[in-house]
């Protein structure tokens, strides 16, 4: 009998670590605010208060929904509906009442995400010059930058392929907001700490 309870009790403790797994797997798809600090540590600093929300004058950050398991309650950005602009003064970090947003003084101290460019998606990879992306990045020429090359099996076009440069990228998403293309856009962020693209 006693080797039964142990077993239901090693059961019952593997079930509970892979349920806090995908609990935990559901907020880390999510493209954080600046400054927020690794993942699991965020959850446990975050109070769920919604200053950062408040503070945001763009009102890029949403609150998270039931969908993001322990992330519910927890700042969010939707960088398509509505990107991080970089403030210049950082409200959101400024309202944090703990240190789940913190550590933030300039722009190139943000590290949110990267931007991952889908080249058979882009259509400046297919020829027609765009530079949406490329243009409205507040840090262009560093963490975007222009590939321009003659178009294979073509001497007159030129290719002018935008290229992110992951050392530099702050994950901030206006130009994924920015984007021509639709369904699905060109480019998205992958965050810090996720698994998949957003």
């Amino acid at each position: 009998m006693k080797g039964l309870g142990l077993l239901r009790t090693v059961i019952g403790g593997f079930a509970a670590y892979e349920l806090l797994k995908l609990m935990k797997a559901g907020s880390k798809q999510v493209l954080r605010p600046p400054g927020a600090s690794d993942e699991d540590e965020f959850l446990a600093l975050c109070t769920r208060c919604g200053k950062c929300n408040q503070a945001c004058p763009y009102k890029s950050i949403n609150m998270g929904t039931s969908n993001m398991g322990l992330g519910l309650g927890t700042p969010f950005i939707d960088a398509r509906e509505s990107p991080c602009w970089l403030c210049e003064d950082f409200p959101c970090v400024e309202a944090c009442p703990t240190t789940a947003l913190s550590g933030i003084e300039k722009r190139s101290d943000v590290n949110m995400g990267v931007a991952i460019i889908d080249k058979d998606t882009c259509i400046a990879y297919k020829g027609i010059r765009c530079e949406v992306c490329y243009r409205e990045c507040p840090l262009i020429d560093e963490a975007i930058k222009l590939d321009i090359y003659l178009k294979p099996d073509d001497n007159i076009h030129a290719i002018f392929g935008p290229v992110i440069d992951p050392e530099k990228c702050v994950g901030c998403g206006i130009c994924v907001h920015k984007c021509v293309v639709e369904n699905p856009v060109a480019i998205k962020i992958q965050p810090r700490e996720a698994g998949g693209l957003l």
